[in-house]
């Protein structure tokens, strides 16, 4: 049976299937128009609009060149890189804090410690807000690392066509910024808050004393200077050391628990309000703009100028009904159901694959209660009998083959093609007419070509089957 509307959708979110559908278009753009009669044939009956047909088209190609199996191994890459950058900004929150304290046993420069842990976090995020002024691309190098990472990580060829196709997507809300902006001020947020975890055990578990040190500038530059930065974390309430114990630092650590207390406050603040604060502040802002964007992106009406050349094909002007040439006998079991319900069709439908003049047709002993659709010869046959079962599918059908004839692609393409119009289907190979033989090897090839396409075959037989649905000639 074909791919109904619920199937191709089965497991995609609305960005995924527009995901899937832009990955479709640029696949085309790059390497030109994929086969997609098959496609455009279901698009049609699944209805709806332009768009609506576009999508279903595209998922439904996605679904058979393996691209949606493709989307499935980049989520799992995507979550894998995902947790080797967490297990990553945790080591190196840790990291930062060890560095800043050392091991206790010498004084901390009270500005050197600070730098250690700001200095990094600050020069990116100067990087990240002058590409997000002067060039509107503020996507950081984290966040093109994890789709880097996330495309390996997938293990999955066919998952190179999705990364563009995401960030392209992504662009026309210009929200390629605030995603990739979310997993970058979300890891950094991490790696500092756990650097903030870590000092915090440091300094309860060990005693660190604290100076500050210099050559070329005077003493009150640096008084100043520690006044400045503990002025915004002492209105979030993180103490500003007393000035004569600023200056007393200078140069010999003082041993007085109150001296290292307030350093160690000091610090505390200033990690928490220069780096913790602004990463969080970011990261809610970069949120609800993906959040607020995503919600307009799904809401966008299609570029249907992109998708011309496909309008005619998916919602022709006149769309013309397949002539049905059915037998009265089991036309109205199989009236077509609205897209996407799943179909119990009934009926038993007959069709030859081009047969030569040496193969009688019909066959002498066919019942009449089976449709003979006759022999498919021409392309206008093979797309007038796709649309008249794609559109009313049988319960059972028999597509009859001459094994003399070596098996084409072609041939095999349509076989399954037809096969999935129908509820049950069976290839029955011919046996050669009287006085002919029938080549063992070739009709091996045709046996294996068969099952690795899937389909069952028999004999004779099958026209019993065809009949009652009770015998099962499956090789």
């Amino acid at each position: 049976m074909k791919p109904g509307l619920a199937d191709v959708r089965h497991g995609l979110s609305g960005l995924e299937r527009q995901w899937l559908r832009e990955a479709i278009r640029l696949r085309e753009e790059h390497t030109g128009p994929l086969e997609d009669s098959e496609a455009n044939r279901y698009a049609r009956l699944a209805g709806g609009d332009l768009a609506q047909r576009i999508e279903y088209r595209a998922l439904w190609l996605a679904e058979r060149d393996g691209l949606k199996t493709a989307l499935q191994h980049w989520r799992q890459g995507a979550r894998l890189a995902l947790l080797v950058m967490l297990v990553l900004a945790l080591l190196a929150g840790m990291g930062l804090a060890y560095a800043a304290l050392g091991d206790g046993q010498r004084t901390v420069n009270i500005f050197q410690a600070l730098g250690s842990l700001l200095g990094l976090n600050l020069l990116m995020l100067a990087a990240w807000l002058l590409g997000f002024l002067l060039s509107g691309d503020s996507a950081s190098a984290l966040g093109r690392f994890w789709l880097w990472l996330s495309e390996k990580l997938a293990r999955d060829a066919r998952a190179v066509q999705l990364a563009p196709a995401l960030l392209l997507l992504l662009q026309r809300q210009r929200l390629e910024r605030w995603g990739l902006g979310i997993l970058a001020h979300g890891l950094w947020l991490l790696i500092l808050t756990t650097a903030l975890v870590v000092l915090i055990a440091l300094l309860a578990t060990r005693q660190y004393a604290f100076i500050w040190e210099t050559t070329l500038l005077d003493s009150d530059s640096f008084v100043a200077l520690t006044q400045a930065i503990g002025a915004l974390p002492a209105m979030f309430g993180f103490a500003l050391p007393a000035l004569d114990l600023i200056r007393a630092s200078g140069g010999d650590a003082m041993q007085a628990e109150a001296a290292r207390q307030a350093w160690s406050i000091w610090l505390l603040g200033a990690l928490f309000v220069y780096g913790i604060l602004p990463r969080l502040l970011l990261l809610l802002f970069c949120w609800w703009r993906w959040w607020r964007g995503q919600t307009r992106l799904l809401a966008a009406a299609l570029d249907e100028a992109a998708y011309a050349a496909l309008r005619e094909r998916l919602l022709p002007s006149s769309e013309r009904l397949p002539v049905d040439e059915l037998a009265p006998a089991i036309s109205e079991p199989y009236a077509a159901t609205a897209a996407g319900n799943e179909i119990a069709g009934s009926g038993a439908v007959l069709a030859a694959i081009e047969l030569d003049e040496t193969q009688p047709w019909p066959p002498p002993s066919m019942p009449a209660a089976i449709h003979d659709a006759g022999i498919i010869d021409s392309r206008e046959q093979r797309e007038r009998l796709l649309d008249q079962l794609s559109l009313r599918p049988p319960e059972r059908l028999l597509l009859a083959c001459d094994p003399r004839r070596s098996p084409d692609r072609g041939t095999l393409a349509l076989l399954a093609e037809l096969a999935r119009t129908a509820v049950a289907s069976r290839v029955w190979l011919l046996a050669p007419p009287a006085g002919d033989e029938l080549d063992p090897d070739r009709l091996d090839s045709w046996q294996q070509l068969l099952r690795a396409q899937g389909l069952t075959y028999g004999g004779a037989e099958l026209l019993d089957w065809l009949q009652t649905g009770d015998c099962d000639a499956s090789r």
